[in-house]
C-alpha cells in the first residue's frame, strides 16, 4: 500500500511516501515561508528522488486540523487537488492524533500542544503503550485545564509540539506527575507520521472523496471571534 502524506497545519511542512508502513521517502521544513510554496516543491523533489510513479499511490493522507488556519487551507488544497487529478481518495488525519503517533510504543501517556495562544492549546490525550489509543480526542482548551486533567491521570506524560516553548513554564510548575518534553526529532509534526497513521485509517475505511475533504478547524479564526467579541460588547452598551 503506497500512501502520500501531507502536512501543513504550523509552521513544519512535510511531504512523504510511505510504503507498507515504511517509510519511502519525506521532506520535511520548519520555516517561516508560505506553504503554497513549498509543498509541491518539495514533493516534486522526493517522487523525483525515489522514481515514484504518483498514480501508483491508494490514498492521500492530510493532516486536518486542529491548526493554522492557512495553513491548513494550503494543505487541504493541495490534497484535493491532487485527490481530485489523480482520482484517489483522502484521509483526513486529525494533526494531534499524527503528533502523537510519533511516538508510537511510548511508554508515558502522550500529550500534544499546539499553541492557539491567550493560554490555549489544541490538543489531545493518547496512550501508546498496547497499539494506538485515544483517551481524549483533539480539542481546544485552556493549558491549565489540560494540566490538571493530566495530573488526575496519575500518569507519567511526555509533551511534544510547539506548544512545549510557549508553555513550558507553566508545566513544570503545575504538573504534579513526572512529565518529560519529545526530543528533537520527535517533537513536531511529520508527514510520515501522517501517512503511516493515514494508511491505519484507511484500512479502516475513513477515506472520503476529494472533493468532500475539509479541514477541521475546531473553533472560529481569530479575526472572527475578535469581531464577534467586539460586536457582542456593542450590543451590551447599546441595551
Amino acid at each position: 500500500m503506497n500512501i502520500l502524506g501531507i502536512e501543513s497545519s504550523s509552521l513544519v511542512a512535510s511531504v512523504a511516501i510511505v510504503t507498507d508502513q515504511v517509510v519511502t521517502a519525506e521532506y520535511t521544513v520548519n520555516f517561516k515561508k508560505t506553504h503554497s510554496q513549498t509543498l509541491l516543491p518539495m514533493l516534486d523533489e522526493i517522487v523525483t528522488m525515489v522514481d515514484f510513479d504518483l498514480d501508483t499511490i491508494d490514498a492521500i493522507a492530510v493532516s486536518a486540523g486542529p491548526g493554522s488556519f492557512t495553513g491548513l487551507r494550503i494543505g487541504s488544497a493541495t490534497g484535493k487537488g491532487l485527490g481530485l487529478a489523480l482520482h484517489k481518495p483522502l484521509v483526513s488525519v486529525p494533526t494531534v492524533d499524527a503528533m502523537a503517533y510519533n511516538l508510537y510504543g511510548c511508554t508515558s501517556i502522550v500529550c500534544p500542544i499546539m499553541d492557539a495562544r491567550r493560554d490555549q492549546v489544541y490538543t489531545g490525550i493518547y496512550d501508546n503503550r498496547d497499539g494506538f489509543s485515544v483517551i481524549k480526542e483533539s480539542c481546544a482548551m485552556d493549558v491549565k485545564d489540560l494540566i490538571r486533567e493530566l495530573n488526575q491521570t496519575g500518569e507519567t506524560v511526555i509533551f511534544l509540539g510547539d506548544g512545549v516553548p510557549v508553555y513550558k513554564k507553566q508545566i513544570e510548575e503545575l504538573m504534579t506527575v513526572p512529565f518529560s518534553f519529545a526530543p528533537a526529532h520527535l517533537n513536531r509534526q511529520r508527514g510520515a507520521a501522517v501517512a503511516a497513521l493515514g494508511s491505519l485509517y484507511y484500512e479502516d475505511g475513513r477515506i472520503v472523496e476529494a472533493a468532500e475533504h475539509a479541514p477541521d478547524y475546531l473553533r472560529k479564526p481569530q479575526a472572527e471571534r475578535e469581531r464577534e467579541e467586539q460586536e457582542a460588547k456593542g450590543e451590551l452598551h447599546g441595551s
